[in-house]
């Protein structure tokens, strides 16, 4: 199904969007990437939406993502006597491995990894940081703290601890099962929480076992330090501003996800923009100005995709929230600064012939009449390149293999088609013009930028560049075989 966008549009999936025909509403809508929340739902509802997502596929005749988000640990406090309490600015509060019901003093915290890696002064952070606690004595079994901001704590919060390096693993026991479960599945991307160090992404990415591309959702602080290492061994990011927003002043999150966000273009790896984009949708049909502005920031930063969570998962109006976000991109896309912006942020650096080749597509197709880039790929790789140069014409991503064109779902600019398996770059350049005038990028007296490798079917080839024509019978008499 053609946009008239660039940048994709991921959508939860929850209770308020579980059947075929919202399913299908969402994606006629503009939903690219379909998000399924490991944190809700049983394997076998899980099961039931990955079927209805691939129903909705193959009757639109269309290419969808499915990413499915992995909870990661969840540390959370123990219960209290009174279910809650009110704890006061200035007071002493005692966190403990003690399984006793808490009450204003103290209250459980079952994780002894968070003792073992805390320190004086260290903050901890209750209930996405409403509560704030400084720690004045630790041991490894207690915690002595200060409150520093007050407020009523109640069962089983949530506990953020910002300021160090937790010995904790990214995958629960609930998460390889999860994992082993959605691979088996089919899904194409997993999106990894609670990434620390490039450690968590590596043994995701063993579990997986190539059957899905890894996601790495940037949430804590250790992981924006050590941004470029986990970049390195991640398919994708996800810049989750909510925990992010938590565990760092809510003013470093804006440049944070300016930064993260030109890295991940630079090293050509699609970036989610995540959290509360249109949270006022929930409830509303009609988003605030500044929740527009905020996707509109997004994608002028040069994003692949923008995301919504409740806004579609659990939300009021969830066909009326993917409509906006998709025109507010559509809006964007037409604004000549966003062409300034984008061309203007395109880094220069390239070490290989394939960055050569698809630069050199870009250059060819700004400067004279060619409607598309056509490129053929097996990996995904050819297509991340060039969606990396950000081209002012469409990218048609051809390839043999439908895992490969669901991944590239997520990915700005990619209009992916499945083709048949090319020996000869003659029929390449062949199924190339087909697939634009049937796409309706292109019609026969229109040219075309076809990237290749030669041998074909070996990953990672890039090496040719053609004009075409997008009429077959010049093809056939002006092409060598």
């Amino acid at each position: 199904m053609r946009r008239n966008r660039n940048v994709k549009i991921v959508a939860t999936l929850g209770p308020a969007s579980d059947d075929y025909d919202m399913i299908r509403a969402l994606h006629e809508a503009g939903a690219d990437v379909f998000r399924l929340n490991m944190s809700h739902g049983s394997h076998d509802e899980i099961a039931v939406k990955h079927k209805i997502i691939r129903q909705v596929e193959a009757d639109l005749g269309s290419t969808i993502g499915i990413l499915a988000d992995l909870q990661g640990p969840k540390l959370r406090v123990g219960v209290f006597a009174g279910d809650s309490e009110m704890l006061e600015e200035g007071a002493a509060f005692r966190l403990d491995l003690d399984p006793a019901e808490g009450n204003a003093a103290r209250v459980c915290l079952p994780h002894p990894e968070i003792f073992a890696a805390l320190k004086p002064g260290a903050s901890l952070l209750v209930n996405d940081g409403k509560i704030r606690l400084k720690v004045e004595d630790c041991g490894d079994d207690f915690a002595n703290c200060t409150v520093i901001a007050g407020g009523v704590i109640s069962n089983r919060k949530g506990v953020n601890v910002p300021d160090v390096e937790l010995p904790l693993a990214a995958l629960s026991d609930k998460d390889r099962a999860d994992l082993e479960f959605v691979c088996a599945l089919g899904v194409d991307w997993l999106a990894l929480s609670f990434v620390q160090r490039p450690g968590d992404v590596e043994e995701a990415r063993g579990l997986a076992k190539g059957r899905a591309a890894i996601l790495s959702k940037i949430e804590k602080p250790s992981a924006v330090e050590r941004f470029d290492e986990i970049l390195a061994v991640s398919d994708g990011i996800m810049v989750a501003r909510g925990d992010l927003g938590v565990e760092l002043p809510v003013q470093n999150v804006p440049p944070i996800q300016k930064r993260l966000v030109r890295k991940c273009r630079s090293a050509a790896k699609p970036v989610i923009v995540a959290t509360q984009m249109l949270e006022s949708m929930i409830e509303s049909p009609m988003p605030t100005r500044a929740e527009v502005s905020d996707v509109a920031t997004a994608i002028y930063e040069g994003a692949d995709a923008v995301m919504l969570s409740a806004e579609s998962a659990a939300g009021n109006y969830p066909v009326e929230a993917v409509r906006t976000m998709d025109n507010v991109a559509t809006e964007v896309e037409r604004d000549p600064t966003y062409t300034q912006i984008i061309e203007s942020s395109r880094d220069a650096k390239r070490n290989s012939v394939a960055d050569g080749i698809v630069a050199a597509a870009r250059e060819i197709a700004e400067t004279t009449n060619i409607k598309a880039i056509c490129c053929f790929t097996q990996s995904g790789t050819t297509a991340l390149l060039t969606a990396r140069e950000r081209p002012r014409v469409p990218i048609i991503a051809l390839t043999p293999l439908v895992g490969t064109a669901r991944r590239l779902a997520l990915s700005w600019g990619c209009n992916c088609v499945i083709t048949e398996t090319m020996e000869r770059f003659k029929m390449a350049v062949v199924g190339a013009a087909k697939a634009a005038r049937s796409e309706g990028f292109a019609t026969e007296n229109d040219q075309i930028v076809v990237t290749a490798g030669v041998p074909f079917n070996v990953p990672g080839t890039t090496n040719i560049l053609r004009v075409a024509p997008c009429d077959e019978r010049l093809i056939f008499s002006t092409d060598p075989e």
